[in-house]
């Protein structure tokens, strides 16, 4: 999944604050009045930022042109299916005719703002089939009791409208390019990768290479519903020798509505022992092999690690993000790997 990008004004009320104890003297008087007006400035900063539109929150809704990232066009939610305790799978649809014309703006991975109306704060979401030729476009969302949009976007219902823009690429995938790829993912962040290899296994792409998909939840309950979990077993089953996928929980719990079993889980969060194993499978040394060789050296192998999911489980993996959720340096576990930052990338 992709991270917000919002900055606050601290820095711009600070700095208003310190050009103006410059400029005063140490007359009381004159000290109430300036704090009394630096308050007030930065209290309509403050103000303005949450109550006036910025770039984004102002772009425009067209529903004559077609889907673009540059202005919002009207969905129209299609259906909407619980899947398990604060998660749905949604469908939206747009008009056939507002679909962008170019054959690789849907190339894998990319994703849509969705915005909130009452609010006017947008998120980015990502499709899992893409969009097919009919504009539908499929959304796993989870609830979260912090998130505005997410619990806005739960409450919609069947004949809502839905404002979205896009399409956005996330992460430019290339055939050719690398000839082992690791996918890691923790809760709702496997949606890009289940778009992805959905376009690698659909007789879409031509790559060669191996791919290895690690998933972690907290509790079997909180697994990805059968919608996602089917295909991807499907996947695995008719290209064993491409396609890996083991699943990961903290703990073990009672499941609430959708059971689990008809996959294998493991308890643990993933870390430097499971990534070893996933490394050496996909190098073409015996599996089980791999679990007992600490031989992992990466830095000269033609590999890519795509991490995303929550904050502390990707700066655990891959390091933290850099400033505004730029890349950063590569840290945590694949760091001690030896790996570049050509070879990481974090969603």
């Amino acid at each position: 999944m992709l991270k917000p990008r919002f900055q606050v004004l601290a820095r711009h009320a600070a700095g208003l604050r310190t050009r103006g104890l410059t400029t005063i003297n140490t007359s009381r008087p004159l000290r109430k009045v300036v704090t009394t007006l630096l308050l007030g400035g930065t209290s309509a900063a403050v103000a303005a930022y949450f109550l006036l539109p910025d770039i984004s929150r102002g772009a425009p809704t067209c529903d004559n042109i077609p889907l673009s990232p540059s202005h919002f066009t009207p969905a129209k939610l299609t259906s909407s299916t619980i899947v398990s305790s604060g998660t749905k799978i949604l469908t939206v649809a747009i008009p056939p005719e507002l679909l962008p014309k170019g054959s690789d703006l849907f190339s894998p991975i990319w994703s849509v703002f969705i915005k909130d109306d009452d609010i006017q704060v947008e998120r980015p979401y990502t499709p899992l089939d893409g969009v097919d030729e009919d504009g539908n476009m499929r959304f796993w969302i989870k609830r979260y009791q912090h998130g505005e949009v997410s619990r806005w976007l739960y409450s919609k219902q069947v004949g809502d409208t839905i404002e979205i823009r896009g399409p956005l690429r996330t992460w430019s995938w290339k055939d050719d390019a690398w000839d082992e790829i690791i996918l890691i993912s923790g809760g709702t962040g496997i949606t890009p990768f289940y778009q992805l290899l959905r376009t690698v296994f659909s007789g879409k792409s031509s790559f060669q290479g191996r791919i290895t998909l690690l998933h972690s939840s907290r509790t079997p309950s909180e697994l990805p519903p059968r919608d996602i979990l089917d295909p991807l077993l499907k996947f695995a089953q008719h290209n064993p020798e491409k396609f890996r996928l083991k699943f990961f929980v903290d703990s073990f719990d009672e499941t609430n509505g959708q059971s689990s079993t008809h996959i294998e889980v493991h308890k643990g969060r993933i870390g430097k022992n499971s990534i070893c194993g996933a490394l050496h499978s996909a190098s073409r040394v015996p599996w089980w092999r791999g679990l007992f060789s600490q031989d992992s050296d990466v830095s000269d192998r033609k590999i890519l690690f795509l991490v995303c999911g929550p904050e502390q489980m990707v700066e655990a993996i891959a390091g933290p993000y850099g400033r505004n959720y730029s890349q950063g340096p590569v840290g945590g576990v694949l760091r001690s790997l030896g790996c570049n930052s050509r070879q990481v990338w974090k969603l």
